[in-house]
């Protein structure tokens, strides 16, 4: 009897033993779920882009049909290969992989044709774009009158501007990232430089 209650003693605190491993298990497993439920995706997250200080200089190329002011950080280039339009320039942003492309056509009767094929060229991009806004601009002294276009979402190219006379010049603008669009990534830069294209919008002068 003695041996018998023994044993059943031993076998008792195994049970119990037994049971609070599992208690513990099981009310680990429940808190683990219970964080785990508590978490929420966090939103993808871009590497912070430290934007240089600028200055602004004058393009003034010989030759040229126009002069404007562009930031330090920029380079000017012609438009290589284009021979049948001479005026056309590139600015580079190297830093940012952007470049706005510049086009220049001269008015010959035939303003009404440009000017169409330009807002043409802007609202070809209506599939991307959630909404695109134009802000006109004027300087009756200057006689530079233009558009300033800017579309909303993952569209290739964000901003564009037109600048013309009306009579013998017009100036074409659009800003493009060698990258794939995305609006939330090349926001700063984009701000960044918009702050330009308004420099260079201000201060255009026909020759």
């Amino acid at each position: 009897m003695h041996e018998s209650a023994k044993a059943r003693k031993h076998e008792g605190t195994n049970g119990n033993g037994l049971n609070w491993y599992f208690c513990a298990f099981a009310l680990s497993c429940i808190f683990a779920l219970l964080g785990c439920s508590e978490n929420t995706p966090k939103p993808r997250g871009y590497f912070r882009i430290d934007l240089p200080g600028k200055t602004y200089g004058t393009f003034n190329a010989p030759g040229y049909p126009y002069t404007f002011e562009y930031a330090d950080i920029a380079q000017v280039t012609p438009k290589a290969g284009n021979p049948s339009d001479p005026f056309w320039i590139d600015i580079i942003y190297p830093q940012f992989n952007a470049r706005i492309y510049g086009s220049y056509k001269k008015v010959e009767n035939n303003f009404q044709e440009i000017a169409e094929d330009s807002r043409t060229f802007v609202y070809k991009h209506t599939i991307k774009a959630d909404a695109i806004t134009e802000q006109p601009y004027e300087n009756e002294e200057r006689k530079v009158y233009g558009i300033l276009y800017e579309l909303k979402g993952n569209t290739a190219s964000g901003i564009q501007f037109i600048l013309t006379d009306s009579t013998r010049h017009f100036f074409r603008g659009a800003l493009y990232f060698n990258a794939s669009p995305n609006k939330d990534s090349i926001a700063p830069v984009a701000a960044f430089i918009r702050e330009d294209i308004i420099r260079l919008i201000e201060t255009l002068e026909w020759k």
